[in-house]
């Protein structure tokens, strides 16, 4: 056991025991004294993740804030010791959130404000730069129904809706947000303040409201003196603490004596450093946990641990390596994207690129769902990707069918910097010179104002797998916001806004295969590997499980991790 994690046990032990008459036990699954360190290379600038969902932001909130569930891999898994989701409804379509038992930290139980002020925010009532109740959205919304008693609130949406489970959150307490807002003293009577606010369309009381929500739980600089009310948690643990320094910033947690959920925290302290210019090293010194991409420099360091019974676990991280055209100049026909697609030699383009690493990378054939997903067999399948984009039987004659004369010139636009896009591009050069194309190196050093400028024909870059159907909406449709692709398809369109509203889950797959179906025919990108994610434990933690996506990967599990005796 490396000595980091006993540090100060008796001295801990004391506190404790001091502290047992005016503050609630910890649960007795918490080992006092116990301690793990995890390398991270994030910020937290925010402890509302609502307002400010940045990567650091909402890893720090997984920890610290309990919810109805999460979507991973574009399905949603609930958390019923929090509470429940269920439609109540159909026509208008209403949706129960309806809570068990949980509590603040500070002993203040969640109930139907929380849920209400969480529900105001997702309707837009607190959007930056909207003072009043009667801008855009919150007029249209209808206020949910408030059962205080049995705290949960009815809501109704203007339409059915695919991501009903997870529509309401809780990502900071009203009693807090309450007494800042209106100058208030006692937790019901600020809890009912926010209530009434909501519930009477009170502009100047929103407003009051709007000001705390976005500024109140900004992390000061340099992480010191957090007022102690902003350090309220619903989650396995609490912050204690944020020390910034030159090399990074240090994010501790603790235990949270107050939460009892499905799995309540084993370890009584969880401090986020900066991993430094060598994680891997630092593994079983100064680190117990760190996550890294599999690159050249890590491969010897990290089969030495895993021969000394460290653990490495592998997952994506919600993105995936794709060949995207520009349906323009040389590739403004479908058929020549087709053939140049087709062309594309997806494993050759892995082990280039991954090199001893090439089996960490999963293949996949869609770009709307992840590999290994409930959803993904169903979209592979149906979105006729084998026949449309599968490997050519003879690349040179597909090129000559499609009209494309033999040393047209591809720019291939990618990062030079990274190592698998740089051994991809080379693998792709070698394949697409040998069908008879001639292909020019775009490489950049920054790839994301590249895609920008235009001036490529194809480009080897990573795509976010989409979660939601707004996710899908603003990666794929035409009037995207995060929009690659410039090529309108009102079907297309119209399948986004279906899925948005489909409700049933198998249905909602289908729909899904339907949408990758229209970006098959098109020819526009041939998705090849997910790109892997690595955690590497040190061999005296246990019960870490790293999860796929993009999001709190790794403190999603915080309430399961423990130090081996």
């Amino acid at each position: 056991m490396t000595v980091h994690r006993r540090v100060a046990a008796v001295v801990l032990a004391l506190v404790v025991a001091v502290l047992a008459g005016c503050a609630p036990a910890l649960p007795s699954t918490v080992v006092v004294g116990t301690r793990i360190a995890v390398g991270w290379n994030a910020e937290l600038t925010s402890l509302n993740a609502a307002a400010a969902p940045t990567a650091g932001n909402l890893q720090i909130a997984q920890a610290i804030r309990a919810d109805f569930g999460d979507i991973v891999d574009g399905d949603f898994v609930s958390d019923e010791s929090f509470g429940t989701v269920a439609i109540v409804r159909e026509e208008p379509f209403t949706v129960r959130y309806d809570l068990g038992e949980p509590s603040w930290s500070d002993g203040i139980p969640l109930d139907a404000a929380d849920l209400l002020l969480g529900w105001a925010a997702s309707a837009g009532y607190f959007a930056s730069g909207a003072d009043d109740v009667g801008d855009g959205e919150p007029e249209a919304a209808p206020v949910p129904t408030v059962d205080e008693f049995g705290r949960s609130i009815d809501v109704t949406f203007a339409h059915p809706t695919n991501t009903w489970q997870s529509a309401i959150t809780v990502p900071v307490a009203a009693h807090i947000v309450g007494k800042r807002a209106f100058g208030l003293d006692d937790d019901m009577e600020a809890k009912q303040a926010v209530i009434r606010a909501v519930q009477e369309a009170d502009a100047a009381a929103l407003a009051a409201i709007a000001d705390v929500w976005r500024n109140a739980f900004t992390i000061p600089e340099g992480g010191s003196r957090i007022a102690p009310d902003l350090l309220v948690s619903s989650g396995p643990f609490r912050l204690d603490q944020v020390d910034a320094a030159d090399e990074g910033q240090t994010v501790t947690l603790v235990a949270d004596p107050s939460y009892r959920g499905a799995a309540t925290p084993q370890v009584a302290q969880i401090d986020l450093v900066p991993a430094g210019a060598e994680p891997v090293a630092a593994i079983g010194g100064s680190l117990d946990i760190v996550q890294v991409g599999p690159t050249a420099s890590h491969a010897a360091p990290i089969k030495e641990l895993e021969r000394r019974d460290h653990t490495v676990q592998t997952t994506h991280d919600g993105t995936v390596w794709t060949v995207l055209l520009e349906p323009t100049g040389v590739f403004a026909d479908a058929a020549a994207r087709a053939a140049f697609l087709r062309m594309v030699p997806s494993s050759d383009l892995v082990d280039r690129g991954a090199g001893v690493w090439s089996s960490a990378y999963t293949a996949t054939t869609s770009l709307l769902s992840a590999p290994g997903s409930r959803a993904y067999e169903v979209v592979s399948e149906d979105s006729g990707f084998a026949v449309a984009l599968g490997k050519a039987d003879d690349p040179v004659l597909e090129r000559e069918a499609a009209g494309v004369a033999a040393g047209s010139t591809v720019c291939v636009l990618y990062e030079r910097s990274t190592e698998f896009a740089a051994g991809a591009f080379a693998a792709l050069r070698d394949a697409a010179q040998a069908a008879g194309w001639s292909v020019a190196d775009c490489g950049s050093d920054d790839v994301g104002a590249a895609l920008d400028q235009g001036g490529w024909n194809a480009a080897i870059v990573r795509i976010p797998i989409p979660q939601t159907p707004a996710d899908v909406a603003a990666q794929w449709g035409s009037e995207g916001d995060a929009s690659l692709l410039a090529l309108a398809d009102p079907e297309r369109d119209a399948l986004i806004a279906q899925l948005a509203q489909t409700v049933d889950v198998y249905e909602a797959r289908e729909v899904l295969a339907q949408v990758e179906a229209t970006l098959v025919r098109a020819a526009v990108a041939r998705p090849f590997a997910a790109n892997p994610r690595l955690t590497i434990l040190d061999r005296d933690v246990t019960g870490v499980t790293a999860r796929n996506g993009a999001d709190a990967s790794l403190t999603h599990s915080v309430a399961q991790w423990a130090v081996a005796p």
